[in-house]
């Protein structure tokens, strides 16, 4: 059985990382078995979560493991025509490449709140003192890799500007679809849920997530993909309630 490492539940949703919950979902929507190893990305292949381990194989980052999972047990793109799949490319770069990002600058860096929460989600269950050492370690290392990303360099305002361009576009491609290319999920479902989760389904407040549950439809398709394929998790999380949108 394929075991997946990944943060430890929290915040009533599938996983605080977008990746961690994008691989989680792809298994759920393609029914693989899987067994889950809380973990933190200290000893893992590639520096980061999340990794599966199957028949003695370690594989690290969400696009190798999903391409692994496409191999050798269930493609959830099969049949879909090749415009079709340059569409779906294209804006899980905008979701892994772009607007994760600005999700990880809301919590490591927009607001001490916000740090405190995302701090004690990833960090809470190590001993207080080693805790703290660890989490001020990691917090300037995100916030340099957010600078060298680019995203770091602007204010706080013009990031939220250019997330909210990606929400608007998340919202328009999706329509009124049940899923992203129609009425069966593919590899950019278990993407976009998994991003999306993170930004209005979460405890970390920001113009982004605002902005979010602005949008009906996409409210509507993160709490339908929740239910429908994390009955586990099935309890109402009062994060998905629209809320004035902040300017």
């Amino acid at each position: 059985m394929i075991k997946l490492y990944q943060f430890e539940r929290t915040w009533g949703i599938p996983n605080l990382s977008p990746f961690c919950c994008k691989i989680e979902t792809y298994l759920r929507m393609a029914g693989i078995e899987y067994e889950i190893k809380p973990a933190l990305p200290f000893s893992t292949p590639k520096g980061k979560l999340p990794y599966i381990q199957d028949n003695n194989e370690a594989i690290g980052d969400s696009r190798f493991i999903i391409n692994y999972l496409k191999s050798i047990y269930k493609d959830l793109d099969e049949g879909r025509s090749a415009a079709e799949l340059a569409g779906a490319i294209a804006m899980q770069r905008l979701l892994d490449e772009h607007l994760f990002w600005i999700l990880l600058y809301s919590r490591w860096q927009y607001t001490d709140e916000n740090w405190q929460i995302n701090k004690k989600a990833i960090f809470g269950g190590l001993p207080p003192i080693i805790r703290d050492i660890v989490a001020n370690r990691w917090r300037p290392k995100i916030k340099r890799q957010i600078y060298g990303h680019g995203t770091g360099r602007h204010q706080a305002e013009e990031i939220f500007t250019l997330g909210k361009l990606d929400i608007d576009a998340l919202s328009a491609s999706l329509g009124s679809k049940r899923y992203f290319l129609g009425h069966q999920p593919t590899t950019l479902d278990a993407c976009a849920f998994g991003h999306l989760i993170n930004i209005i389904g979460c405890p970390i407040e920001s113009p982004l997530k605002e902005h979010g549950l602005s949008k009906n439809n996409l409210i509507d398709y993160v709490e339908r993909i929740q239910g429908e394929f994390y009955q586990d998790l099935k309890n109402s999380n009062p994060s998905l309630t629209p809320q004035v949108e902040i300017p």
